[in-house]
């Protein structure tokens, strides 16, 4: 892999990891069409998503730190037995929420939906669907009613809800993680901003769950990428990723999803044709 060619997918992950346009879409895209670096790909892509966690947790920094508060003070309480007694704090209740919704997660990883993941990836049409279902769901997603829902007030229940979208639609290629989130959390009843705040939150343990899984594999890999394209694509996937957040929270504020609907639905409709026209 040349240093060119690991800037561009740097590019990629760090845009569509947070913008809900679907950063495996766009990089299993990629690889059909142009062609990927074969050796230490999966390494290489540890490091992006490494890279990506990383931004988030800079640019989120008030809302990890009240996570992780929150998760040492739930633990006190929990082995102390003074939950019932003394109740839960704001902190702690993020903590839940996050811990809750990424339970789903689990079986997912259990039944082989990664398995279905790499199939999917090898379909450039199939992807293209996705996209243009990823465009709808944006579409739709924007037209619901404005919940009142909070990150820390939403419940069990609604956070469960939303990590089982995120758990089933958001790992398949061409459908965006952060997108099916937010989609998601704004059906549940949350409000536009803290639905992609809650996104973000939940990117957390997604992304370090998926680095975890993928780290055996590119240790066992034959040949090791080389170091300078691997440096050059987790700079630019951090900086990157670290700018998209930043973004889609402005967006949400001042404008809509609507860019990235139409966006999406026509990237996954040229996929689709630029596959039946090769095939």
């Amino acid at each position: 892999m040349g240093n060119l060619e690991a800037v561009l997918y740097g590019l990629i992950q760090g845009i569509a990891e947070f913008l809900p346009v679907s950063s495996s879409g766009h990089l299993a895209l990629a690889q059909n069409f142009f062609g990927a670096g074969a050796q230490g790909a999966l390494a290489f892509n540890v490091l992006l998503h490494l890279a990506t966690l990383v931004s988030v947790c800079a640019a989120l920094k008030e809302d990890v730190c009240a996570l992780l508060r929150g998760a040492f003070s739930f633990a006190k309480k929990l082995f102390t037995f003074s939950i019932a007694k003394a109740g839960l704090t704001r902190d702690e209740r993020i903590f839940c929420a996050v811990f809750v919704s990424a339970l789903p997660l689990i079986p997912a990883k259990l039944l082989g939906l990664d398995g279905l993941c790499e199939r999917v990836c090898g379909s450039s049409f199939a992807v293209g669907a996705l996209l243009v279902f990823n465009g709808v769901m944006l579409f739709a997603a924007d037209r619901m009613k404005k919940g009142r829902c909070s990150v820390w007030n939403g419940g069990a229940a609604r956070a469960l809800g939303v990590g089982a979208i995120q758990a089933t639609l958001g790992v398949l290629p061409g459908i965006s993680r952060s997108g099916s989130t937010i989609a998601g959390a704004r059906f549940f009843g949350y409000a536009p901003d803290e639905a992609v705040r809650f996104s973000f939150l939940m990117s957390l343990p997604a992304i370090a769950g998926a680095c975890v899984s993928e780290l055996p594999g590119a240790f066992s890999e034959g040949a090791a990428p080389r170091a300078l394209p691997c440096v050059l694509g987790a700079l630019t996937a951090g900086a990157v990723g670290f700018a998209a957040v930043k973004l889609l929270q402005y967006m949400t504020k001042n404008k809509s999803l609507g860019v990235f609907a139409v966006y999406t639905a026509v990237l996954g409709a040229a996929a689709m044709i630029a596959d039946a026209v090769i095939a």
